[in-house]
C-alpha cells in the first residue's frame, strides 16, 4: 500500500474550468472573501458583547464598515508591496514600481495580482488600523485587539486557498500523509535517495521512468490549523481575561510568529531566496537537512515575535503608570 496521497485531480485552481470567461474566477479569490467575511462576523460577535463600547462611545455598524474596509485597503497594498520588493529576486518592481499593481503582463494577459506577503499584509493591516482609529478619534488599542482575535480565523480560508491552487507546498517527506503536489518539482530517480524514498513509500515506477514527483508536507493545511484555527482558539479564550488593552496586540504576532517559524521547517522556501542563515551550505530549499537553516520567513517571523514582547513589556509599564496615577489622585 503506498504511503502517501495523490493531490485529488478533481481540484482546479478555477472554479469553473474551462469555461471561457468564468474560468477568471477562482478558489483563490474565492476564499479570499471567505476570509474577510469570517473575519468581519468574529468582529460583529466581539462588537455585541460591548468590546468596543466606552463610558461615552457604543460601537455602530457604519465605523465597523469603515474600519474594515480602510484596514483591508491597507492590507492588500502591504501584502502586494512586501511580496513584489521582498519575494521577487528579479528585481523588476525596483526598477518599475508602477508594475506593481499593473494587473497584465507585456502582452496584455489578464494575471491578476498574483504573489501576497502575509507580513506586508500584517504591517500594512496595522497601520490601516492606527490611522483609521486616530482619524476616527477612536481607541487604537481597543479596536486593534478586536480585529486580532478577528484575523486568524479568516487566515485559515486564506491557506485554504494555497491549498486549492496546489502551491506554497511543503518539502519532500516520508511521512504517510505526504501530498504528491502537480506543479512541484521532478527528481531524477537516478539520484540514491530519491530511489530511496520512492522504494520507502511504495511509490511505483514504470518502465523508463526517468523523473518522479515526490510526496510533500502539505504546509498550507499545517498552517490553516495551527495558524489560523488553533490561534483563534487561544486569542478567542484570552480576549476577556487580558490585563490590559492592546495585550491581544502584542500576544497575536507571538502565537503567529511561534507556530510560523516551526511550520517554516516543513515548508519550501522560495528557491530564489535559499535561507537567509545557512548552518548547512548549499542545502536544497526542498528538504530539511538542518534546523540552522534559516529562511526569511523565519526571519521575519522572530521579528514578530520580538515585536509582540516588545509591545507587551511597554503597555505593561504603561498600565502600572496609569493605575499608580489613579491611585495618587484617589
Amino acid at each position: 500500500m503506498p504511503l502517501y496521497i495523490n493531490f485529488p485531480s478533481w481540484i482546479h485552481p478555477e472554479i469553473f474550468p474551462g469555461i471561457p470567461f468564468l474560468s477568471l474566477f477562482r478558489w483563490y479569490g474565492l476564499m479570499y472573501v471567505f476570509a474577510f467575511g469570517t473575519a468581519f462576523f468574529v468582529f460583529k460577535k466581539q462588537m455585541a458583547e460591548g468590546a468596543l463600547d466606552t463610558k461615552n462611545y457604543k460601537a455602530n455598524m457604519d465605523d465597523v464598515f469603515s474600519f474594515f474596509t480602510f484596514s483591508i485597503l491597507m492590507l492588500l497594498i502591504g501584502a502586494r508591496v512586501f511580496s513584489c520588493l521582498i519575494y521577487d529576486t528579479s528585481g523588476l518592481y525596483w526598477k518599475k514600481p508602477w508594475l506593481i499593481f499593473w494587473p497584465f503582463d507585456e502582452n496584455w494577459n489578464f494575471t491578476g495580482l498574483a504573489g501576497m506577503s502575509y507580513h506586508g499584509g500584517f504591517v500594512g493591516g496595522l497601520l490601516g488600523m492606527i490611522i483609521w482609529c486616530l482619524w476616527h478619534k477612536k481607541p487604537v488599542l481597543k479596536w486593534i485587539d478586536v480585529m486580532g482575535v478577528s484575523i486568524p480565523l479568516g487566515y485559515t480560508f486564506g491557506r485554504l486557498g494555497n491549498f486549492l491552487n496546489g502551491e506554497l507546498f511543503g518539502r519532500v517527506t516520508t511521512m504517510p500523509w505526504g501530498m504528491v503536489f502537480p506543479n512541484a518539482r521532478r527528481f531524477s530517480v537516478s539520484i540514491p535517495w530519491v530511489r530511496e524514498i520512492v522504494e520507502k513509500i511504495g511509490m511505483p515506477l514504470a518502465d523508463g521512468q526517468t523523473l518522479v514527483n515526490l510526496p510533500r508536507h502539505p504546509s498550507q493545511l499545517y498552517e490553516a490549523f495551527f495558524e489560523g484555527i488553533v490561534l483563534f482558539l487561544i486569542l478567542w479564550f484570552v480576549r476577556k481575561k487580558k490585563p490590559f488593552d492592546g495585550f491581544i496586540l502584542g500576544l497575536y504576532p507571538i502565537g503567529y510568529g511561534v507556530f510560523r517559524f516551526f511550520i517554516e521547517y516543513f515548508r519550501e522556501p522560495d528557491a530564489e531566496l535559499g535561507y537567509r542563515i545557512a548552518a548547512v551550505q548549499d542545502a536544497p530549499t526542498y528538504l530539511n537537512l538542518s534546523w540552522g537553516n534559516i529562511s526569511t520567513g523565519q526571519i521575519l517571523c522572530l521579528l514578530m515575535i520580538a515585536a509582540g514582547i516588545g509591545i507587551l513589556i511597554a503597555l505593561s509599564i504603561r498600565q502600572q503608570i496609569l493605575k499608580k496615577r489613579s491611585q495618587i489622585k484617589h
